[in-house]
């Protein structure tokens, strides 16, 4: 059980991550690529620091993985990411009422659902390329998409979109200013840290707001 948790606290530290499973890291990245997107449990998994990690070590992944070139590896991470919101999707196309009656629990809480219907309501398809860059609505939004029965058609379009922006900006920030700035491998705990401040914030000023606005009404 202590090692399960070990292993637990170590997925929120990218760079355990790929130096720990070395020519396997890969797939770790695609398997929490996907389940972040593709299941509602995803919200906690940490996305956008460890494609920004990917990118710092891109050149280990392209080695670990027939020397393919650095555009392949992120084309795979975005099919993946693709993948995961048809699976969201689904999830919501089946399940959505459902997970509205739903009582929060240590994984889900229901409040996360109505943020990411709101914030889809207010920018509609395009909310799911926003949403691709901030954690928890990424989770959920394809999700929402799925109940509210959007047309998978053009689900698909603005999924792919997503996606392709996602991680193509993230990983080549990460790979380019590791060329730039060798030295941020030494500091890569800050620059995780910085990340998350920055994905998580909006997401917190939304649910400033969304109380404010209850204590209104």
């Amino acid at each position: 059980m202590s090692d399960f948790w070990d292993f637990f606290q170590h997925l929120f530290n990218p760079r355990w991550i790929f130096f720990y499973f070395g020519n396997t890291a890969l797939f770790i990245l695609l398997a929490i690529v996907f389940a972040e997107t593709g299941f509602f449990i995803g919200f906690f998994l940490p996305g956008d620091s460890l494609l920004f990690t990917a990118g710092i070590f891109g050149k280990d992944l392209c080695r670990n993985f027939y020397n393919v070139p650095f555009f392949v590896i992120i084309l795979i991470v975005a099919g993946v990411a693709i993948l995961g919101n048809m699976q969201g999707y689904w999830l919501g196309y089946k399940s959505g009422n459902l997970l509205y009656k739903k009582k929060d629990t240590f994984l889900f809480k229901k409040k996360h659902l109505i943020i990411a219907k709101l914030f889809y309501n207010k920018y509609k398809t395009t909310a799911l390329i926003m949403s691709r860059f901030l954690p928890m609505l990424r989770t959920f939004a394809p999700i929402v998409a799925g109940a509210i029965r959007v047309d998978f058609k053009k689900f698909m379009i603005y999924n792919i979109i997503g996606a392709l922006a996602w991680t193509f900006s993230i990983m080549l920030a990460g790979h380019y200013l590791d060329k730039r700035f060798p030295e941020l491998k030494n500091h890569l705990e800050w620059i995780v840290l910085l990340i998350v401040l920055m994905t998580t914030f909006p997401i917190i000023i939304k649910l400033r707001i969304s109380k404010k606005k209850k204590v209104l009404i």
